[in-house]
């Protein structure tokens, strides 16, 4: 059954990928959908088994590297944090994959496109289920393979392709940083098992190593190397730039790889290696700082953007951002409750979203829809309950939506580990929330209500999604209505330590969770007074005075462009990075591979030859008299030659 659960999304790859000429569309659409139902189903039975039954269990499927003294088998570590990651990832893979045989019926590539989305969810599973830092790893560089092979899925187009090399070369930017982590893992602990590491870091908390003179603190140095890995992956300050263009790919896509998946990668793998972020503060605090400012940021950056899969990228961003302060507060289990309630109503929103552009003849700007929402009553009523979970929104003590309970711990956990950088998280937690309430009820707004701003072609085709796509969004619905409320008390509730067992380490001095739970009720009501306000705003400058938010943005114009350019980032980056990169790479390729190497190697030998053989040919004459001349002159060196050998 474990193996089974990771392998069948492996054989739905190989069979739509192989034989998906020979097989058709329809088969190969048939045979992925109903091998990742079935993982899916194989993977809520395991957690009932491991979870809540206590089960934990790890499963020996071989030996992988055998290598002088080095040994490694491949292994699934099926303990409680493998479990909530088995669902997450299976249920939405297997929701996007029903949900795909709707939105790209008319493409041309269909087995293809279905192929990938089995191999990213293997891959997926591989990384959730690894019993080390190896088998993390391939699992790791694999989602990266594929989801460069889905950003850039339609090649034809220019934007697609130049998305898909940038997601893969940011990212290599964090795996490096996540490769040099494992490689000071296996030198300082001589391991790359999860279970002897987690065992030798207490016996390290104090080992240095010496860099360029300097004393370094060894835990701490691996800590933050693994971290810029998840920052890469999970789309963190400095590292996010590639997520928002890798919109350019499908809109079953975002929502399988950008809210659910692969962007959570990070996060699961900060939670699965708490005992050595444990053991480091600065490594928690860096974690912490990161996650809030990236929370706020692409808060910011959310507010202005016009295309509606590009807000729902950054608010993405932003919730990750809640993730991570999470961990780095050691609310672990808050963050991977999140983590839970986030892939459900993101998924929901980026679906819903391609419903949209479904009805609206591929439009994804913002401006050009409204007066939609009788056209689609099934799609909007989606959007809305993925906005209310993403905002947060609920009745304290009665019930909530799936965010209300997730980020109002995330964010009672930062108030409650005190501190500076507890504080920082907390108000930055607050702040990013008003703005994502607001963003949230802009894209509605702008989307389903006012009058119509498309072209009457285009509106007169608005319809709603057929039911294979509108169907498999009531499974994420249900989970964006009903997940906070069910999985409170084991995720972070009085039943938190059975329910996690060893999965999650947190040393005493850090148990932010349970200080959180007794935190002044301010705290507790705070995110949802501001959430309120957000959408109340929003409502006051996109329905009671529309003209507003473009008397706002005109009077702001300096922080409105700020937001609208994402910070500028693309620009820093390619002014810092791209052209000198390009002007280097152009120097190399000019002055040393073409003037050096080619010049004096292959094009100096060939060109040197084609000279003497000019030369050379220029002695053949046709003259009689200039051979025997020539010949003369041979008859006198040789005979020079002779009389100087034998009179030395």
């Amino acid at each position: 059954m474990e193996a089974a659960v990771v392998f069948l999304p492996l054989l739905g790859a190989v069979i739509a990928g192989l034989f998906g000429r020979v097989i058709g569309d329809r088969l190969a659409q048939l045979v992925t959908c109903t091998l990742l139902v079935a993982a899916a189903i194989v993977a809520w039975w395991l957690f009932y088994d491991i979870a809540l039954m206590g089960n934990a269990r790890t499963v020996e499927i071989g030996t992988w590297i055998q290598v002088g003294g080095f040994d490694l088998d491949w292994a699934l570590r099926m303990d409680q944090l493998t479990a909530v990651m088995l669902i997450v990832v299976t249920t939405v893979s297997a929701v996007v994959h029903v949900y795909s045989v709707g939105y790209m019926h008319h493409d041309s590539s269909i087995p293809r496109f279905f192929s990938y989305l089995s191999l990213f969810t293997f891959f997926m599973l591989m990384l959730v289920t690894a019993d080390n830092f190896i088998q993390m790893f391939l699992g790791w560089e694999g989602v990266g393979l594929a989801s460069y092979l889905l950003i850039g899925f339609w090649y034809d187009r220019p934007s697609a392709n130049a998305a898909a090399i940038k997601a893969f070369v940011v990212n290599r930017v964090g795996d490096f940083g996540f490769a040099l982590g494992i490689f000071g893992a296996f030198v300082l602990f001589d391991s790359v098992r999860f279970d002897e590491v987690f065992a030798a870091v207490p016996g390290h908390a104090d080992a240095t190593f010496t860099f360029l003179s300097w004393q370094v603190p060894a835990i701490t140095t691996i800590a933050l190397l693994l971290f810029v890995g998840a920052m890469g992956k999970s789309a963190q300050l400095l590292l996010h730039t590639w997520l928002p263009d890798a919109m350019e790919g499908p809109t079953p896509v975002s929502a399988l790889i950008h809210a659910a998946t692969m962007v959570t990668a990070g996060v699961f793998m900060v939670c699965r290696l708490s005992p050595i972020f444990e053991y480091s503060e600065t490594a928690l605090a860096v974690v912490a700082v990161v996650g809030a400012s990236t929370a706020f940021f692409a808060a910011t950056v959310g507010l202005t953007q016009t295309d509606i899969k590009r807000v729902i990228a950054y608010s993405t961003c932003s919730q990750l951002g809640y993730m991570f302060f999470a961990a780095g507060v050691s609310a672990y289990p808050a963050a991977m409750f999140h983590l839970t309630t986030h892939a459900f109503f993101k998924a929901l929103l980026f679906l819903g979203a391609g419903s949209v552009i479904h009805a609206m003849s591929d439009e994804q700007d913002m401006r050009r829809m409204g007066g939609i929402w009788r056209m689609i009553p099934m799609t909007y009523a989606y959007m809305w309950i993925g906005s209310l979970a993403l905002a947060g929104i609920g009745i304290p003590g009665v019930f909530g939506f799936a965010g209300f309970y997730s980020k109002d711990i995330v964010l009672e956990a930062a108030w409650a580990s005190h501190g500076w950088v507890g504080g920082f998280a907390f108000w930055m937690g607050i702040a990013a929330a008003i703005m994502t309430a607001f963003y949230s009820w802009r894209l509605l707004f702008l989307t389903f209500h006012g009058a119509p701003r498309c072209d009457e072609k285009t509106l007169a085709h608005v319809h709603e999604s057929p039911k294979v796509m509108i169907l498999p969004l009531l499974v994420l619905a249900a989970g964006s209505v009903l997940a906070g409320a069910i999985g409170y008390e084991s995720f972070v509730g009085h039943g938190m330590e059975q329910f996690w067992g060893e999965s999650i380490l947190v040393l005493g001095q850090h148990n932010s969770i349970e200080a959180a739970h007794h935190a002044p009720f301010w705290v507790k009501v705070l995110p949802l007074v501001v959430g309120l306000v957000g959408i109340a705003l929003a409502w006051v400058m996109y329905i009671a005075k529309p003209g507003l938010a473009d008397s706002v943005a005109t009077a702001l114009r300096p922080l409105y462009l700020l937001s609208y350019n994402k910070w500028y980032f693309d620009e820093i980056y390619d002014r810092i990075f791209v052209r000198p990169a390009f002007v280097l790479g152009r120097a190399l390729w000019k002055s040393g591979d073409g003037a050096v190497i080619d010049g004096v190697g292959p094009d100096g030998i060939a060109d040197a030859t084609l000279r003497l053989s000019r030369r050379a040919s220029a002695l053949q004459s046709g003259y009689l008299y200039h051979y025997a001349f020539a010949m003369l002159i041979g008859v006198v060196v040789f005979v020079t030659g002779y009389i100087y050998v034998q009179a030395g």
